[in-house]
């Protein structure tokens, strides 16, 4: 019986020694990987994100430097608008002109305005409708392209003359414009 004793003791002692080796073997294969690569990686990561944040900063920094040049920009935007008391007859008069130097026919136009809270500027719907070639509506919205005052074509809808030959008819175009009057 002391011979079983000393086996048996000598196997739970054998397995505790395989079980601590294992463990230290474990502990240096995760010691050694863990070294290895994570410095280099989270040195990559945090340079890499130390680089975005200058970026930002600089960026900050040159809006904050532009902003005087644009507020300057805005203010001369606003004085190159019409002002609101002359401004119906401006633009009617300048579609009028428009209309005649591209060789169409303004039947009509109606202004409908709208006030824009906070700022010293009202937005004017224009519906005009105009009469004539492809060609001349072509000229006319080229023509409120270039002109000096802010025009934007929201729609527009256009009817041919079927009484005309094909290629030959007239085209009534309806044009919904926007412009923008100061109002002090």
């Amino acid at each position: 019986m002391r011979h079983d004793f000393t086996l048996e003791r000598r196997a739970i002692l054998l397995g505790v020694v395989a079980l601590v080796a294992a463990d230290i073997a474990l502990a240096v294969y995760g010691w050694n990987l863990s070294s290895a690569r994570r410095p280099q990686q989270d040195l990559a990561i945090l340079t890499r994100n130390r680089d975005l944040l200058r970026a930002d900063i600089a960026r900050a920094e040159d809006i904050r430097l532009k902003i005087p040049v644009i507020q300057n920009d805005c203010d001369q935007f606003e004085q190159s608008l019409y002002p609101a008391s002359t401004g119906y007859s401006s633009v009617s008069a300048e579609l009028g002109a428009l209309a005649a130097k591209s060789g169409l026919q303004l039947e009509s136009r109606s202004f409908q305005q709208g006030e824009i809270k906070g700022r010293n500027v009202e937005r004017v719907e224009i519906q005009a409708v105009v009469t004539g070639s492809y060609a001349g509506v072509v000229r006319f919205l080229n023509g409120l392209q270039r002109s000096s005052n802010v025009y934007a074509v929201a729609a527009l809808q256009a009817k041919g003359d079927e009484g005309q030959q094909a290629g030959r008819g007239e085209v009534h175009v309806t044009m919904h414009i926007e412009t923008y009057f100061r109002t002090t």
